[in-house]
């Protein structure tokens, strides 16, 4: 069964005038219901991180500021969200989302959350609508228990990953793989084990055809029991931005091949949304749902 990790405190109302980024989050499950990819029996809630689980990846001194709501506003306005007690509290219940999906896709193949995907947030301070970094956290808990060995993170956002990055430089058992927007957020980026900056304008023929010379040999020699896959659909034409030029066929034709190959080659793959900022929310939702319905479709 496809098991999509989803709480009721992922639909947090922000403060009029930053709510748009996070509508999806309620739109994406709502559409996959409606359209009969998934019933309510699909969805889990996770229960929110431990403090064991987040000193993992995250510093105490950043820990205790999230707890104590300290952040200097310089560190709130890199956010680039208004911070309250429920945003972090959110944050935890996502983060944990991860971990249990990558659980889920040891034995189902393929597990999804509604959110995650927060790869601008370093191990001392968030980012780019980043609080914690769920692949991080979910990667060294899950190397911590010895569930898992050797981990491949695919991040597919139009933005590079360089929290992860960051976070992951002298971890030689987490692999970070970006392609992203070479012009593109952040301005000064980090170094991942594997860059692929692409230009301005790259559309369906050239990101795809990039992809699957890459990732096949990615596997091969990195050698993952686990494939962590951030599947920002802020790639797309539309995206506010993104700058780059995939058609939303395009944008489903990647999730597809990411999917394929994670089967073909027995790795369970464990997905996080990341970003999406087209100016209609209905391109959005379109995008992410194609998500849900690749995997849905590829796996069972």
């Amino acid at each position: 069964m496809l098991k999509i990790a989803f709480s009721p405190i992922y639909k947090y109302q922000l403060p009029e005038g930053h709510r748009f980024p996070m509508i999806k989050y309620e739109l994406v499950p709502e559409q996959l219901l409606y359209e009969g990819t998934v019933t309510e029996e699909n969805f889990f809630h996770p229960e929110p991180l431990t403090e064991e689980q987040i000193l993992l990846t995250h510093t105490p001194g950043y820990w205790q500021k999230l707890q104590d709501q300290t952040l200097t506003v310089k560190e709130i306005r890199a956010i680039g969200f208004p911070m309250r007690p429920e945003l972090v509290w959110r944050g935890r219940h996502i983060a944990q989302g991860t971990i249990d999906c990558a659980r889920n896709a040891r034995v189902h193949g393929v597990s999804l959350n509604i959110a995650g995907g927060t790869h601008h947030a370093f191990a001392d301070r968030g980012e780019g609508f980043c609080v914690f970094n769920d692949m991080a956290i979910a990667s060294n808990y899950l190397l911590s228990t010895g569930e898992f060995r050797k981990i491949l993170i695919v991040d597919l956002d139009v933005h590079q990953g360089n929290g992860t990055a960051s976070i992951f430089k002298n971890e030689p058992r987490v692999f970070t793989f970006s392609m992203h927007g070479e012009k593109n957020y952040p301005i000064r980026k980090e170094r991942s084990d594997l860059d692929i900056p692409l230009p301005d304008k790259t559309g369906d023929d050239l990101y795809l055809s990039t992809l699957r010379e890459i990732l096949p040999r990615l596997l091969d020699e990195v050698q993952p029991d686990l494939v962590f896959y951030l599947s920002g659909v802020d790639v797309l034409e539309s995206d506010r931005l993104g700058r780059l030029s995939l058609s939303l066929q395009g944008c489903k034709e990647r999730d597809r091949f990411v999917f394929q190959i994670c089967k073909q080659n027995g790795l369970p793959v464990a997905v996080s949304m990341g970003g999406g900022y087209s100016p209609k929310i209905a391109a959005i939702v379109e995008a992410h749902a194609n998500t849900y319905r690749v995997a849905s479709e590829i796996f069972f």
